[in-house]
C-alpha cells in the first residue's frame, strides 16, 4: 500500500496536481478507488485502479468513443496506462441514486437515460460499436449464468450442484439463448443504472445525463441496458415509471418485433438476474464486502417475475426443483459476516 501511495504521488506531481486536497470517495465493488482532487479552484477526479486486477484501457477507450459520439462521459486529463491512473473531469455529486433519495422526480431522471439509450441505438451499429469491442456472445453470458450455481448454490445449500445438475443448468441456458433473436445490436455499457449516470447542471438534453461506469462495454443486444436500467438490483422502482421506460423506448422504434423484444428482455433480465446474484453471493464470501447481500432477495424477485416468460419456464421448474423458495434469500451462513 504504501508503495501504491508513492506511485500516486508522483503521478499526481508529474501532472501539476502535487499540493491538491485529496479526498476518498465510498468504493464499488471492483478494485477501483477514487479520491476528488481540489487545488486552488479546480477539481479533477483521480482514478487508481491497480493492475493486474485492473486494466485502464478499456475505460479509457470507450470514455473517448461515448464523447466523440457526443455523450456526457468524463473527459480524460490524464493517464498512467501502465502504473493504472486516470485523472478524469470531475461531475460533481449529483448522481442519480442521490437525486431520487433527495425526492427528484424518478420519471424524469429514468426518462433522461432512457433517451440516452434511444439516441444510441439510433445510431448504425458501425457508428456506434467501437472496434475491438468484445461480443457478448453466447459463451460469455453462459459463463455470467455460471455464477448463481458457483457461488449462490454452494452458500445458500451448503453443498455444490453434482456435475449432472450443472450440466443441466447449463444446458437450459444454452436453449434459451439459442431462441431466434432479431433485434439490433449495439454498444452496450452493461452497468447503466442509477448508481452510475448523473445529473450534470448546466447541460442540456441527453448530454445532461453523465456516464461513469462503461469499461466492460460489450456489444451486444439493444435489450440488455434497458433491462440494466428498469430492472435495477439495488432498488425498487415504481411499476409506473418502468411501463413508461418501455412505452417511451418502443415509440422511439416502432418497428421493433414487440414480442421479440419482450422475450429478449425477459432472458436478458433472467440472466443478468442469476449473474448479479453469484456476483453479490461471492463479493462477500471471496472479497470480504458482505454489504451487497442485502439485495438478494431483490434480484431474486426480479429473477423469478422474468422466469414467468413463457420461453423461459424450463428455467423456472429447474429453480424450482434446485433452489426453492425458502433458500432464495441471503444465505445463512453469510448473514452475521
Amino acid at each position: 500500500m504504501a508503495d501504491r501511495q508513492a506511485l500516486i504521488d508522483a503521478f499526481l506531481v508529474q501532472e501539476g496536481w502535487a499540493d491538491a486536497q485529496r479526498t476518498a470517495l465510498t468504493g464499488d465493488a471492483s478494485f477501483r478507488r477514487y479520491h476528488r482532487l481540489a487545488d486552488n479552484g479546480r477539481q479533477a477526479m483521480l482514478m487508481d485502479a491497480p493492475p493486474p486486477q485492473e486494466d485502464i484501457g478499456p475505460f479509457l477507450a470507450i470514455a473517448r468513443h461515448l464523447t466523440g459520439l457526443g455523450y456526457s462521459a468524463p473527459e480524460i486529463l490524464a493517464e498512467d496506462r501502465d502504473a493504472g491512473f486516470i485523472l478524469l473531469e470531475d461531475f460533481g455529486d449529483s448522481t442519480f441514486t442521490r437525486l431520487l433519495a433527495a425526492g427528484v422526480d424518478e420519471t424524469s431522471l429514468y426518462n433522461l437515460a432512457t433517451d440516452v439509450l434511444i439516441d444510441l441505438h439510433k445510431k448504425p451499429a458501425a457508428e456506434a460499436i467501437p472496434e475491438h469491442v468484445p461480443i457478448y456472445d453466447s459463451g460469455m453470458l453462459l459463463a455470467e449464468a455460471a455464477l448463481l450455481t458457483d457461488w449462490f448454490v454452494p452458500a445458500a445449500r451448503g453443498k455444490e450442484l453434482s456435475a449432472s445438475e450443472a450440466q443441466e443448468y447449463q444446458a437450459l441456458w444454452s436453449a434459451i439463448l439459442s431462441l431466434p433473436n432479431g433485434l439490433p445490436e449495439t454498444l452496450v455499457l452493461r452497468d447503466y443504472h442509477v448508481d452510475n449516470l448523473m445529473r450534470l447542471d448546466g447541460r442540456a438534453g441527453i448530454a445532461a445525463c453523465g456516464l461513469l461506469d462503461f469499461q466492460d462495454a460489450v456489444a451486444g443486444p439493444v435489450t440488455y441496458d434497458l433491462v440494466s436500467l428498469i430492472e435495477d438490483a439495488r432498488r425498487d422502482i415504481s411499476s409506473v415509471t418502468a411501463a413508461a421506460v418501455r412505452a417511451r423506448y418502443l415509440a422511439a422504434f416502432p418497428d421493433l418485433d414487440r414480442d421479440e423484444f419482450d422475450r429478449s428482455m425477459a432472458i436478458l433480465g433472467a440472466q443478468r438476474h442469476a449473474k448479479v446474484i453469484g456476483i453479490f453471493t461471492r463479493l462477500c464470501v471471496r472479497d470480504g464486502k458482505p454489504v451487497y447481500l442485502d439485495h438478494i432477495p431483490r434480484v431474486w424477485g426480479l429473477l423469478e417475475a422474468a422466469c414467468q416468460h413463457p420461453d423461459l419456464s424450463p428455467m423456472k421448474e429447474w429453480l424450482d426443483d434446485h433452489i426453492p423458495v425458502e433458500l432464495r434469500g441471503v444465505p445463512e451462513g453469510l448473514r452475521e459476516l
